[in-house]
């Protein structure tokens, strides 16, 4: 029998992974599939500008795993039951359930409303391509003037402002941050970011928690009322309910706790990445949900798997950060540079040559999901343990 490798996710961390066992990993000795609900990769770090209107290169993923040996499932994850081993999926022929004998699971997560009332009514969101084309319309139908008005001071709350307001300078564009603007930046950075922002035209409500959404308000702590005919929510993000339910062990929040290997400490079968897991990074502090921190794990965890069904040697794929990419716009941009646990330094690159840089970083984590093993030659190698239930060799965390 083939060993069955099911990813259950297909954005950046869950494509990335999936391609890279394909490469690393005997065809007739593994059976690959990634389960997904939509048939394009969605470039996630573009969904502000997919909400102003400008248009994606489509990535379908018929083309991008053309020959590779990875089989698409496009459903719906409806459940996990990691006792059993079995995937409850839901697609165009109904209810159905996979079996794995390895499970990556890479669900990643959606937008948070923090439980603030009236936000799941009123507020839009950019942490997926519905949300984003749903906002793409409302946007498209406000007429000069009106206020637009960006919840979380988060670098896609910044992103989200500065595209909307260079798109539709038409607009009243505000944003509220629970603290200062740019206030994890270091002087240079904040000093930039608030140039930009004076520029653009975009008030800013700093300290301001806000406590309420309305259809054509939002409400704050201290009770000012500030319009707003289309609110737009990025105060964080919430890992996919799924793992939650199942008997994996989790964190509060929802993410899979896992070791260095990116394999689960309850489930040895089970390996979590990017958004969905709880990974330890320098100084031993859990890593952010971003594309930086996701890819990194989607190699480890592939990596692992690998080495576990092929005798190879476990790797050990470095989890730090090296900078901050923020766009403002098509024509400015913000690359701040950090410590290896992701703390502002002084260095910090601006203006023009910025957005070059973030639009190359866009372009490169687009290409690393079609290039998993970035263009570099690699092996597939036979599967030599049991191919019932390998696990991987034990990693100490990150």
């Amino acid at each position: 029998m083939k060993h069955r490798i099911i990813v259950l996710g297909a954005g950046y961390t869950g494509a990335v992974a999936a391609g890279r066992l394909a490469r690393r990993l005997r065809r007739e000795d593994v059976a690959i599939t990634l389960v997904t609900a939509e048939p394009d990769f969605v470039e996630r770090v573009r969904m502000h500008q997919l909400a102003v209107g400008q248009e994606l290169r489509p990535r379908p993923f018929s083309q991008m795993f053309a020959g590779t040996g990875v089989e698409l499932k496009l459903a719906k994850v409806t459940g996990v039951d990691a006792d059993r081993g079995t995937v409850a999926v839901v697609d165009a022929n109904g209810a159905g359930e996979l079996e794995y004998d390895s499970l990556v699971y890479a669900l990643g997560s959606g937008w948070n409303t923090q439980g603030v009332p009236g936000t799941a009514e009123h507020a839009h969101e950019i942490a997926g391509r519905p949300g984003a084309l749903r906002l793409r319309e409302r946007l498209a139908g406000l007429a000069a003037g009106q206020p637009v008005v960006v919840i979380g001071g988060g670098l896609t709350g910044l992103e989200a402002a500065t595209e909307i307001a260079e798109a539709r300078p038409d607009l009243d564009v505000a944003l509220a941050a629970r603290g200062g603007l740019g206030d994890t930046l270091s002087p240079k950075g904040r000093q930039h970011l608030r140039k930009v922002f004076d520029k653009l035209g975009i008030t800013v409500h700093e300290h301001t928690a806000v406590t309420g959404v309305e259809a054509d308000r939002v409400t704050t702590a201290d009770g000012t009322s500030v319009p707003a005919a289309v609110t737009v929510w990025t105060a964080g993000f919430a890992v996919h309910p799924i793992a939650k339910a199942t008997t994996l062990e989790v964190s509060d929040t929802g993410r899979i706790v896992v070791d260095g290997a990116m394999r689960s400490i309850s489930h040895p079968d089970v390996y979590a990445i990017g958004d969905a897991a709880l990974v330890k990074g320098p100084g031993d502090n859990a890593l952010r949900m971003s594309c930086a921190s996701g890819i990194p794990t989607a190699w480890q965890a592939a990596d692992s798997i690998a080495a576990g069904l092929t005798g190879g040697k476990l790797p050990n794929t470095p989890l730090r950060y090296f900078n901050q990419c923020i766009s403002l716009g098509r024509r400015e941009g913000l690359i701040q540079y950090v410590t290896a646990d992701d703390r502002a330094v002084r260095a910090a690159l601006t203006g023009r040559l910025a957005a070059f840089y973030k639009e190359l970083v866009c372009k490169g984590a687009a290409w690393g999901v079609a290039n998993p093993t970035l263009g570099l030659p690699t092996r597939r190698r036979p599967v030599v343990r049991d191919r019932a239930r390998a696990a991987a060799p034990v990693a100490e965390s990150a």
